[in-house]
C-alpha cells in the first residue's frame, strides 16, 4: 500500500518530478523519533493504569489516543523502509504494517472526536456529566472506535488500489475534522457567553470551575492543532495522488513525502508532552514514576 502512495520509495511520483528538490530524511531519524514516541505513549498508558484517580472517561479517551500514537510508532519501527515483497509471508507482513498505519490515523481522529465530545459535556452539562458519561458508556465508545477503525482499516488495506477507497479514507478524516472544529467553535462561543454571565455572579466555585473547564478545552485545542499540522500534509499527498498525479506542481509537493512522514511521527512525540505539561494529575504521576 505505502509503495502505491509514495510513502516509502516514491513510486507514485511521476517522471517529471526530477525538476523538484527531493528532501530525504535519514532512516536513523525516523527510527529515533519512533522509539521516542513509543516510550512516551507507553508512559502515558502506565500512568493512567497506575493512578486510580485517572480512571475516568476523559483519561480513557486520552489512552485511546496514545494507543493510536503507539501504533504509528510501531509501524515505522517494524517497517524499516526497505521491505521487499519476496513471497506470501512478506506480503502479509506488509499488509499488517499498512493496517497499523491506517488504524493509527483512524484511531487518532476517532479518539479526538470522543475527547472533544467528552469535553463538551464536561463544560456545558457539568452537573449531569457523571450520569451522561459513565464508565460503561466510555468503554462502549472505545469499543466502537477500535472495532470500526479496525474494520475500516482492513477494507482500506485490501482495496487500497481503488480510487474510491482512498477517497473514502480521506473523506472520513475531513468529515470528522470538520465535526471537531465546529464543536470547538460552538464550545468556545458558549463558554464566552457563560463567562459573561458568571462574571456577574459572586460564586467563586463557578469561576474556578469555568477556568478549569476552559483550560481543558485549550489543551484539547492544542491537541487538535498539532494533529492537523502533523497529519494534514500526508492527507493532502493522498488527494494530489488521486486527482493530479502527473501535474508537475503536484509532483513537487509529493516529492516532500519524507518530510510528511516525519511530521506524522512527530505527532506521537508531541502529544505526551502536552499531557504532561497541561494535566496536573498526569504531571504528578509522571514525576512519581520517574523518581521511583
Amino acid at each position: 500500500m505505502h509503495e502505491n502512495i509514495g510513502y516509502v520509495n516514491g513510486t507514485s511520483i511521476p517522471s517529471n518530478h526530477t525538476q523538484c528538490l527531493t528532501i530525504n530524511v535519514p532512516e536513523e531519524i525516523f527510527f529515533t523519533i519512533s522509539v521516542l514516541g513509543l516510550l512516551e505513549n507507553v508512559l502515558v498508558f502506565t500512568a493512567v493504569i497506575k493512578n486510580k484517580k485517572l480512571h475516568l472517561p476523559m483519561y480513557f479517551f486520552i489512552c485511546s489516543l496514545s494507543f493510536s500514537d503507539i501504533l504509528g510508532s510501531l509501524y515505522k519501527i517494524l517497517e524499516n523502509g526497505h521491505l521487499q515483497k519476496k513471497g506470501a509471508i512478506e506480503k502479509k507482513m506488509d499488509d499488517i504494517m499498512d493496517w497499523f498505519f491506517v488504524l493509527s490515523l483512524l484511531g487518532s481522529i476517532f479518539s479526538l472526536s470522543a475527547i472533544a465530545g467528552d469535553r463538551y459535556i464536561t463544560i456545558f452539562y457539568a452537573l449531569r456529566y457523571h450520569n451522561i458519561m459513565t464508565i460503561r458508556r466510555a468503554w462502549i465508545i472505545l469499543t466502537v472506535i477500535w472495532v470500526l477503525g479496525g474494520g475500516c482499516g482492513i477494507v482500506i488495506v485490501i482495496f487500497y488500489d481503488y480510487t474510491i477507497t482512498v477517497m473514502c479514507f480521506t473523506s472520513i478524516f475531513f468529515l470528522l475534522l470538520v465535526f471537531i472544529v465546529c464543536l470547538y467553535i460552538h464550545m468556545f462561543l458558549l463558554a464566552q457567553s457563560h463567562a459573561r454571565k458568571i462574571s456577574s455572579l459572586s460564586g467563586q466555585w463557578n469561576s474556578v470551575q469555568q477556568k478549569t473547564n476552559m483550560k481543558g478545552a485549550t489543551t484539547l485545542t492544542i491537541l487538535l492543532g498539532v494533529f492537523i499540522c502533523c497529519w494534514f500534509p500526508f492527507i493532502l499527498h493522498l488527494f494530489l495522488f488521486i486527482f493530479c498525479p502527473q501535474n508537475p506542481y503536484c509532483a513537487c509537493y509529493m516529492s516532500t513525502m519524507y518530510v510528511n512522514c516525519t511530521l506524522i511521527l512527530c505527532n506521537s512525540v508531541i502529544d505526551p508532552f502536552i499531557y504532561a505539561f497541561r494535566s496536573p494529575e498526569l504531571r504528578s504521576t509522571f514525576k512519581k514514576m520517574l523518581c521511583c
